[in-house]
């Protein structure tokens, strides 16, 4: 259940109708696997989860296995704001044989108590079943509630076989220590940045929306590190967050997706469903400009 160095939370791509494009999908998920990738999870944030249907997504993930892509490693983003809904999307995903879930907190109430939210857990797992293996999703900056450290604790000390780790996308670094702190939970900082550091406290890679395009750099800077080369791992590390630090100048969904757009040269890529728009050509014309300038050939991508 755990992968060692990079996930990809792959973008979801969208015909012009705005139905899923499962070919895209697909192609896009072996080519991730083929630079790199450790896992893949299909439906987090980067995935615009949000605004795809339960069934959309249940779909989308039968598709991928359907296409080759082994479900062992995948792991689906579930959360929605509700044990009903939750359960029913990781079940679907747990019988498909993904080797896990990533499950938000009930995000639309605010200011909730921990107890709260770790009955919710607790509820989800009974609803789920035995065989429940969930890793938390910790992103505050959007979901407002978030799974701190000492619940994360109280969850995986109580169903150690359920709450399997973390997720932690709250770009605080004090966070994702303290996280690391915990006895046998797995623990992916959302984002390369601090990937060495991490991986120096026991972290096993990192689960970043910009493995989408980079993904073979990010998996590089694991394998240097796990082989000892550590100044080299650096090294390149300073490059992949040079790359990453960019891309997050610009809304980094319709950014990825219209660089996808003009790599691939299949326009579909550029789609995104509302409330978000897509980046126009021009926009796109200077972020891969920048890119260009920032020495990263990233964009010479073929399925």
């Amino acid at each position: 259940m755990t992968f060692r160095g990079v996930i990809a939370p792959i973008l979801t791509p969208f015909n012009n109708d705005l139905s899923i494009a499962t070919d895209l999908y697909v192609a896009h998920a072996n080519w991730l696997f083929e630079q790199g990738c450790a896992g893949i999870a299909p439906f987090g944030t980067t995935g615009e989860a949000l605004s795809v249907g339960i069934d959309e997504r249940i779909a989308a993930i039968r598709a991928l296995v359907d296409g080759g892509i082994d479900p062992a490693r995948m792991i689906p983003g579930t959360g929605l704001s509700n044990v009903a809904d939750t359960a029913r999307l990781s079940r679907a995903c747990l019988d498909m044989a993904c080797t896990a879930v990533m499950t938000l907190p009930p995000f639309y109430y605010k200011g909730v108590t921990e107890d709260g939210l770790y009955e919710y857990f607790r509820q989800l797992i009974t609803t789920i079943g035995a065989d429940a293996r969930i890793y938390l999703y910790h992103i505050p900056p959007i979901a407002i509630v978030g799974v701190p450290p000492a619940l994360a604790a109280r969850l995986h000390r109580n169903f150690p076989e359920q709450i399997v780790g973390i997720k932690d996308s709250s770009n605080d670094w004090e966070n994702t220590r303290a996280l690391l702190e915990i006895d046998g939970m797995t623990v992916y900082p959302g984002s390369e940045l601090p990937l060495i550091e991490a991986l120096e406290l026991g972290a096993a890679g990192c689960i970043t929306a910009t493995a989408n395009l980079n993904a073979g750099d990010i998996a590089k800077v694991v394998e240097l590190y796990d082989q000892g080369d550590v100044t080299a791992a650096r090294e390149l590390h300073e490059t992949v967050k040079r790359v990453r630090l960019l891309l997050q100048e610009y809304a980094p969904i319709p950014a990825q997706k219209r660089l996808l757009a003009s790599a691939t040269g299949d326009p579909r890529w550029a789609n995104v469903r509302p409330p978000l728009t897509a980046m126009s050509d021009a926009q796109g014309r200077e972020l891969a400009d920048r890119l260009d300038n920032a020495n990263r050939d990233i964009l010479n991508l073929t399925y």
